[in-house]
């Protein structure tokens, strides 16, 4: 039975991961980090832990779904004070600092970083670079939205659709990406990528990829209507991830796309 650490419990997903983890039958919840109070009981013998080190000490993997913060505590538990267990991160909105955290514990340890779990929006990543590639004169437009509740903007995952498609183009996305228009500001340029957000309700996620042309457009579009569409993503991933050799991984991998 694999033990699974936990960052960012008392979150959305976090909070599912515990849930999915308990009819799991090769995978359970081994500790869990939490920096306030739970907000649902535990299996009896989990270990819950403010203390990083404790972490790992429980578990043979740790999943991550918190905040930019956290998650950098973590890394630095790898990179400075030699903690070694595979992880998988989800959190976005990291800034230069925690990037480069994120590639030097990769070194150290396995390391799998995905902005969605979701296996469907994997295939999505796979579907933008062949369309962006293919139909290179398209514009292309990313729009995500997300429940009201969340802090980043645009998603990770938006971000991420928007480096496939500038990758199968051979653009910097931080030279063509749009993420706001507003007054006179002119015709679209020819290569520019744009990323808007939207935020509203309860939505849990959606993002769609248009690629518009004169006379006809595609839209390639996913939908998540449940959360545990990404701690059951998490879980299959912690899985895999386990016996592999230090080194960055995608969610790619996990799946041999």
């Amino acid at each position: 039975m694999i033990n699974v650490g936990i960052l960012g419990s008392t979150g959305r997903v976090g909070s599912l991961l515990i849930d999915d983890l308990e009819i799991d039958e090769q995978a359970k919840v081994g500790a869990v980090h939490v920096f306030d109070k739970l907000s649902k009981p535990l299996p009896e013998d989990t270990i819950v832990t403010n203390d990083m080190s404790i972490l790992f000490e429980n578990s043979d993997v740790v999943i991550d779904f918190s905040a930019p913060a956290a998650t950098e505590a973590l890394l630095t538990e790898v990179v400075e004070n030699g903690a070694r267990k595979p992880l998988v991160i989800a959190t976005t909105g990291f800034n230069k600092h925690q990037q480069n955290l994120l590639v030097e514990a990769s070194k150290l340890v396995p390391v799998l970083y995905a902005t969605n779990m979701s296996l469907g929006v994997a295939v999505l990543n796979k579907l933008v670079h062949l369309a962006s590639k293919t139909l290179r004169d398209f514009d292309i437009e990313i729009v995500e939205q997300h429940h009201k509740h969340k802090v980043d903007a645009p998603s990770g995952t938006a971000l991420t659709l928007a480096e496939h498609a500038a990758d199968a183009r051979d653009l910097d996305l931080d030279e063509v990406r749009v993420s706001g228009r507003d007054g006179q500001i002119g015709a679209r340029t020819k290569d520019e990528i744009a990323v808007m957000a939207l935020r509203g309700g309860d939505i849990v996620g959606r993002h769609t990829v248009g690629l518009y042309n004169d006379g006809e457009f595609l839209e390639l579009n996913h939908t998540a209507t449940a959360r545990n569409t990404f701690s059951k993503g998490a879980i299959k991933v912690a899985k895999w991830i386990i016996g592999k050799d230090p080194k960055l991984y995608s969610i790619n991998d996990a799946l041999g796309l």
